[in-house]
Parts: structure tokens; sequence; C-alpha cells
């Protein structure tokens, strides 16, 4: 069964004559007859009763119609489907994130993108670095954020790297002394985010280093709640620095530098699978963030596979 067939097919339906099904799809009508007879052929019945110059369906046409009319429309659209992924103005964007990215970085990003390609659907799914990999990896994202992560079957290319930072209420002490030392922070009520998280990861790190034990007094599960304690000056913690922005400029919150000269930082980036070609809207997606994350402020490659989350002492 083929193409030219179901439409000659429907032609004939419409125009209820051969001839004139014929000039509508520019064929000479002993053509078009020999596509309905190899249909009638295939369905092993007639389509057609032939009436002089006229013709109408038999009841197996009237029973095949519906079903020739569904495959035509089915294959038209998965042709556009396949046209738009060669066209970043429509179709759809498949983004896993780290929560903290979706929460406190992505909303710019996908802002500029929707102004640049309103066309374009995005669907976002949230879940821990590792999960997002493996959405990547299972397809079930077209692209990731997160943190650094190197896998054989990834492409990853760094975008910023994301300082975490000691906060507290802008009335603590370490902000009137203007800095804190790390073993002054074990003698302060802490709020950990997410034990689970690279953050706490991070942290962790840094207090088993100074061989000092933090006295824990909350341990959340959401950035905003952490945020709130500390506004109240229930405690302090270490946050990522993108979380806290608005509250740095409302001067609800305040950071303090560590005296030892701790750098904690967590590089982030977006990968994809590997392959030769990711479609127009992945691509478009990916230009985005490469013009809002210069390779050169990276200090990285377009390409480059980057090294796992750090702290650094300066």
């Amino acid at each position: 069964m083929e193409i030219g067939q179901l439409e000659a097919f429907l032609q004939v339906v419409q125009h209820h004559s051969f001839s004139r099904a014929a000039e509508a799809l520019e064929l000479t009508q002993p053509s078009l007859s020999a596509r309905i007879l190899a249909l009638e052929r295939e369905m092993g019945e007639p389509l057609f009763q032939r009436m002089g110059r006229g013709v109408r369906l038999t009841e197996a046409g009237r029973a095949f119609q519906p079903y020739v009319e569904r495959a035509l429309e089915a294959l038209r659209d998965a042709m556009d489907a396949v046209d738009a992924t060669h066209r970043a103005s429509t179709g759809k964007l498949r983004i896993g994130s780290a929560r903290a990215i979706c929460a406190y970085v992505l909303p710019r990003i996908l802002e500029a993108f929707h102004q640049a390609h309103p066309g374009v659907d995005v669907a976002i799914k949230t879940g821990r670095s590792s999960d997002v990999l493996e959405m990547v990896l299972s397809e079930e994202v077209q692209i990731g954020l997160t943190r650094t992560m190197v896998h054989q079957e990834i492409e990853s290319r760094h975008l910023y790297d994301e300082h975490v930072v000691l906060v507290s209420h802008p009335s603590h002490p370490f902000v009137r002394a203007g800095v804190a030392s790390i073993y002054d922070v074990a003698h302060e009520p802490l709020i950990l985010y997410d034990k689970d998280s690279s953050y706490f990861v991070l942290i962790n790190k840094v207090v088993r280093e100074a061989g000092i034990v933090p006295n824990v007094q909350m341990d959340l599960d959401s950035i905003e709640a952490t945020k709130r304690m500390i506004e109240r000056g229930l405690g302090i913690s270490f946050l990522p620095y993108n979380s806290i922005l608005t509250e740095l400029e409302q001067e609800t919150l305040a950071t303090v530098p560590l005296k030892e000269g701790y750098n904690v930082v967590l590089p982030t980036s977006v990968m994809v699978r590997k392959a030769s070609s990711h479609g127009a809207v992945v691509e478009a997606f990916l230009a985005q963030l490469y013009s809002m994350y210069p390779a050169s402020l990276a200090g990285e490659g377009q390409d480059a596979l980057l090294e796992a989350p750090r702290v650094a002492a300066r």
C-alpha cells in the first residue's frame, strides 16, 4: 500500500469522479485508475461503485475512508515534526535541571530564549545532579543543567562557577566584624540545606578539613526555608550565591567572608548526549547559553569536559 494510492482514494471520494481526481493530483486518468485498482486488489474488495461518469463508495470503501484520513493526517504531522527539527522557531525542548539552578538561574536563561524563540515549548524536570545525568542518558530530557559531571556518553561544557558563601542576618556580629573564622562558625547555630546535595558535600569537606564539629540546629530541604530562618536570626548557613541575590539587594541577608580564605566553588555545566546533531531547537538553546556564559569567561573550550566540584583555600 502506497501513499499515492491513499491520496488517490481520498481525491476520488472528494470529487466523486476519477477524471476530476486525476486533474487535482495532476495525473492522467489511466494513472489514477491504476492506483485505485492496485489498492482494491490489495484490500481484496472493490472500494468504489463505477456509475457511468461518477463513482460512489462501496460499504468497504466507507469503512476504509476514516482510517485513510487519519493515516494521512498522522503522516503530515510526522513530516511537520521532522521539519521542525531543522527550525528553531517551533518545537519542544525538554530540560533537566538541578533544583537550585532551576530556581535561581534558569528563569533568566529561559526568558532570553523565549524572547528569541517564542514558538518553542519548554518542559522542565528537576532533581539532583545525578538524577539529571540519568535523565539525559535515558533521553528523558535533551539538555541537563547540573554541577559538572563526567560520563563517557555525555558532552559537557562549563557555564559558570557557583560560589557557596556564608550567609547571616545583617545584624550578626560576623557582619559587623566584616569577616568570620571557620572556627567561630563552629560555635554558631548552623542551618544546613539538604544533606544529600552537592552544596552539603562541599561544606562538609570544609569543616572536616578544618577539624571542627558544626553546631547544626536545623536540617532543611529547601533553600527558601533556609533563607527565611536566617532572616529571623535563627542561625547562619552556607548557600549558593545565586540563591540570595534578591535578599542581598533588599538587605535582608548578608554574606561574610571566611578569614581562612576558603573558596567553596561548585562548577556548573550544561550537558547533552554525544551525537552528530542535536536538532535546531537544542542547538538554539545551547547557543543562547553560550552567549550568556562565554567560553572565555569560563576559561575553557566549547567541548571541554571539566573538573569535579572543588574546595580551594586561597
